[in-house]
């Protein structure tokens, strides 16, 4: 089963963290800088540890250098 979902990506942040708007939206702070796809890596293993899947599990779609991003879980 696949579910996607819209996340709005905050990089450079002091604290990770992420806050779900709905069932399909959510905004993550990392505090890996958005350079090299270091917040993109982060944005991953934030989302992983939330959903409790594996971080292979995970795939950005759309949206690889912009802060709205449609991700990919394999649940």
């Amino acid at each position: 089963m696949t579910r996607r979902i819209s996340v709005t990506v905050k990089p450079n942040a002091k604290h990770a963290d992420i806050t779900p708007l709905s069932d399909t939206e959510f905004h993550v702070a990392v505090t890996a800088p958005s350079q090299d796809g270091k917040a993109n890596k982060a944005l991953i293993e934030i989302l992983a540890g939330y959903f409790g899947v594996p971080k292979s599990t995970i795939t950005i779609l759309r949206g690889h250098s912009a802060r709205q991003k449609l991700v990919e879980l394999k649940v």
